[in-house]
């Protein structure tokens, strides 16, 4: 959670400098907003890029993070499993001890001498049986202390390994959330290297983009209600998000990433999903193209790191990248890789 505030801060900061720009705006006279120049939509698209890049950098933190949670299970039940089998160790240990000390008592003179000197030979002899019976009890404790041994040792190797695994992924959740947190940087950086009046520009250009956005998500949403099943609910669901904030790690209930809001809209339709894309695609039934239909979940960007909810016509719901908010959207706008059916 730590990496993912972090993240959410970097947003914060981009988010403060349009703010900061849109009090400026407001402080002028009244006029019509300038157009972009050809540079500024293209610093646009590059800014518009990083955020995207940042925005899979953090599903990419998200799919490790989900990955170390299981590997964490996993180590907790081989650890226990492993001090489980010491303790089953440590009781063949002290049975094999009684067995000793039983033989040890039983055979002080040797078999021989016993009976030479014994003046009630059948006595001695069920002694001699009872000492056959310790020898044959304990080469049966020799076998499992062995055998315990082994798997101890096999689980041990194990922990070991399933250690080294949860180490990795650890450091594989920080550097991705880093390149997250980078990315954003980056785009701040080219924001604050704006003159007032290019800001200015582009502030009100993404403004009347967005707003056009949601307005048609809206309008479309309003005839999407007819979906039926748990596809339905999920997608009513999502549906009823729009105009909600993106925010790096979120999962409702007002700000979303993207698999934060397909997992959020399933979980209404009890079906639990992971807090990733790339996980998610690993749930449900594989669906061709060509046979998309409302809520199903489709899937973009190689490796897979992003995910919406399937609508019609070609668009899906989903939150999309730092700065914007979920709104419905054509699927050809990424590269898409495939879609499940739950």
């Amino acid at each position: 959670m730590t990496t993912l505030r972090v993240c959410r801060s970097s947003l914060g900061l981009i988010a403060l400098a349009l703010a900061v720009v849109a009090s400026l705006a407001s402080a002028l006279p009244s006029q019509a907003a300038p157009r972009p120049s050809a540079r500024l939509l293209e610093v646009q698209a590059r800014v518009i890029d990083l955020q995207n890049q940042a925005a899979s950098a953090a599903e990419g933190a998200q799919e490790a993070k989900v990955r170390l949670a299981q590997l964490n299970q996993t180590l907790a039940g081989v650890q226990e499993k492993a001090a489980r089998q010491r303790g089953e160790l440590e009781e063949i240990r002290k049975s094999l001890g009684s067995i000793a000390l039983e033989q040890y008592k039983s055979s002080g003179l040797g078999q021989s001498l016993q009976l030479l000197f014994s003046s009630d030979p059948t006595a001695y002899l069920a002694s001699a049986g009872d000492l056959d019976s310790l020898t044959r009890r304990r080469s049966v404790e020799l076998r499992r202390y062995e055998s315990a041994t082994q798997k101890l040792r096999q689980t041990t190797m194990l922990v070991s390994d399933k250690a080294k695994l949860v180490r990795a992924t650890q450091k594989k959740l920080e550097a991705q959330a880093r390149a997250a947190n980078a990315k954003l940087a980056e785009a701040e950086k080219i924001l604050k290297s704006l003159k007032a009046s290019e800001r200015k520009a582009l502030l009100a250009a993404q403004r009347r983009t967005e707003a056009k956005d949601l307005a048609s998500s809206r309008a479309t949403a309003k005839n999407l209600r007819n979906t039926s099943g748990r596809s339905g609910v999920a997608l009513r669901y999502a549906l009823s998000q729009i105009g909600d904030r993106y925010v790096f790690g979120a999962a409702g209930m007002q700000t979303w990433d993207c698999s934060g809001l397909t997992m959020r809209a399933f979980a209404a339709a009890g079906v639990a999903l992971p807090h990733s894309s790339r996980a998610q695609f690993r749930y449900g039934k594989k669906i061709p193209r060509s046979q998309l239909r409302p809520g199903d979940l489709v899937f973009f960007k190689v490796p897979i790191s992003h995910v919406g909810i399937y609508v019609g016509n070609g668009k899906m719901v989903h939150a999309p990248r730092p700065g914007y908010r979920v709104k419905i959207a054509p699927i050809n706008q990424m590269r898409y890789v495939g879609a499940v059916r739950l």
